[in-house]
């Protein structure tokens, strides 16, 4: 599937998101990192699953395999749908607001906006979160050569979530509605549980390179 910034050169990206320019920012960053977390979890996978010596960890791999695809394939489209979402809510906010009833309008449409543009980046940071769920089993059983791979995948899946989450949170800022109190009640745990894994599987790879 074509999508705007998957289909940059890694050149043309950075030189978009340093850019004046609002979008690409943020959330397209923390796309672009899921992705390449899911490329190294692939790649470890991939050093694993038919080796004979690393039987035991075919199973892992495959999990991860399974999951690394799936945020490979996502954070191009997760990318576009973040600025898109952006985009949407600055329209909201070019509506007019002179009488009250556009007032309220506007209002609205700003919610509204709001609410659908904290969703790529919830999707960014939960399909991170679900990547990070099979690392500890893949640091674990996986090809130990590839151990440091599978510990950078963990950093640029936790950067992935933690920065989705943020870019979900900012979208929020100043709204109560119920919606918006679920949200930020799912953003603490999917918080939390991150900074979990990640410490996880950064202790198993100290403790492989420690010998």
């Amino acid at each position: 599937m074509m999508t705007i910034f998957g289909d940059m050169s890694l050149n043309e990206f950075n030189s978009a998101l340093a850019s004046n320019r609002p979008t690409p920012g943020g959330g397209s960053a923390s796309a672009v990192a899921l992705s390449q977390a899911g490329s190294l979890a692939c790649m470890v996978a991939n050093l694993t699953i038919g080796r004979d010596r690393y039987e035991a960890g075919w199973p892992s791999a495959e999990i991860s395999l399974k999951v690394g695809k799936k945020a490979m394939e996502m954070g191009p489209l997760l990318a576009d749908e973040d600025a898109k979402g952006y985009d949407a809510v600055m329209d909201a906010y070019k509506l007019p607001k002179e009488s009250d009833e556009e007032q309220k309008s506007r209002k609205s449409a700003i919610e509204n906006a709001s609410i659908g543009a904290s969703q790529p980046p919830m999707k960014i940071a939960k399909l991170s979160l679900e990547l990070l769920r099979t690392l500890p089993d893949l640091a674990s059983h996986g090809n130990p050569n590839a151990i440091t791979d599978v510990g950078v995948s963990s950093l640029l899946a936790s950067a992935a979530c933690k920065g989705g989450l943020f870019n979900a949170e900012i979208n929020l800022v100043g709204m109560d509605n119920e919606i918006a109190v679920e949200m930020r009640d799912a953003v603490v745990a999917m918080r939390e549980e991150c900074s979990k894994l990640a410490r996880e599987v950064m202790h198993l790879v100290h403790e492989s390179l420690s010998g």
